[in-house]
C-alpha cells in the first residue's frame, strides 16, 4: 500500500526521477529496510553556453524547494500509516572527512537512477548530472531498482575533467569498486569552494563539471 501511495504522489511530479533500494549495505539497515531515492532536476539545465555560478546556485535552490515540498508529503503519508522512517541530512559530518551520514549517491546507483561520472556525481540518462539528490529511509520492503555497477561515460570523454578550475578530477572511469579518492581530490575541491564563504556567506556552487557534461542535453 505504501509503495502505491508514493507512486501516486510521484505521478504529480513527472519530471522527477525516483526509485527504491534495499540498504543492507548501510549502518542504517538495523532500523530501516529500504530507501526511497529522489533525483530532482535543477531549475535550469545549464550548459557551458549559458552557465554562470549565480544561475547554477539559483537552479540548485529551486530543486531544494521542490524536494522540501515532496518530502513533506511523503512524511505525511508515512506518519498517517505509522511507518518508521528517517530523512538523512545532506550535510557532511565534518569538514575534514566530508562524509555524509547516508550517501545519496550510493543509494541512487543502487536504485538504478544513474552511474557516477568522472566528475564524481550521479549521471542520469535524462538530465545528466543536473539533479539534486535526496533519500528517505523507510522500514518497509519495496520493489527495488536494478543496481548500476559501471559507468556509461565514454573512456575518451574528459569534458568535466578539463573544465575543472582547480584540476581536482583524476579522469577515472567509475565502477562499483571505485573509491571517491580514486576520482577526485575532494579536499582540494572543498577548499577552493570554501574561499567563497567569507564574502558571500556560502560555498561557491561551482557547477562547471556539471555544465560541461554532454549527457542529458
Amino acid at each position: 500500500m505504501i509503495e502505491v501511495m508514493i507512486q501516486q504522489l510521484m505521478e504529480k511530479y513527472p519530471e522527477i526521477i525516483y526509485g527504491f533500494t534495499d540498504i543492507s549495505y548501510s549502518p542504517y539497515a538495523s532500523e530501516y529496510k529500504s530507501a526511497l531515492v529522489l533525483a530532482v532536476p535543477y531549475g535550469e539545465q545549464l550548459t557551458l553556453k549559458n552557465y554562470s555560478e549565480e544561475r547554477f546556485e539559483k537552479g540548485i535552490q529551486h530543486a531544494r524547494k521542490v524536494l522540501e515540498e515532496i518530502l513533506i508529503q511523503i512524511s505525511e503519508i508515512l506518519d498517517k500509516y505509522k511507518v518508521k522512517y528517517y530523512i538523512p541530512p545532506v550535510a557532511q559530518n565534518s569538514e575534514e572527512d566530508l562524509i555524509a551520514p547516508f550517501s545519496f549517491k550510493y543509494a541512487a546507483i543502487n536504485a538504478g537512477l544513474g552511474w557516477i561520472g568522472k566528475n564524481d556525481v550521479v549521471i542520469t540518462e535524462k538530465y545528466g548530472p543536473r539533479v539534486r539528490l535526496s533519500a528517505v529511509l523507510i522500514n518497509e520492503p519495496f520493489t527495488y531498482g536494478q543496481k548500476i555497477t559501471k559507468s556509461n561515460c565514454p573512456d575518451s570523454c574528459r569534458k568535466c575533467v578539463d573544465i575543472c578550475p582547480c584540476q581536482a578530477l583524476y579522469n577515472t572511469n567509475w565502477d562499483i569498486d571505485t573509491l571517491r579518492s580514486d576520482m577526485i581530490d575532494y579536499k582540494l575541491c572543498n577548499q577552493r569552494r570554501s574561499l567563497y564563504l567569507e564574502k558571500h556567506g556560502r560555498k561557491n556552487a561551482c557547477g562547471l563539471c556539471i555544465a560541461a557534461c554532454p549527457v542529458g542535453v
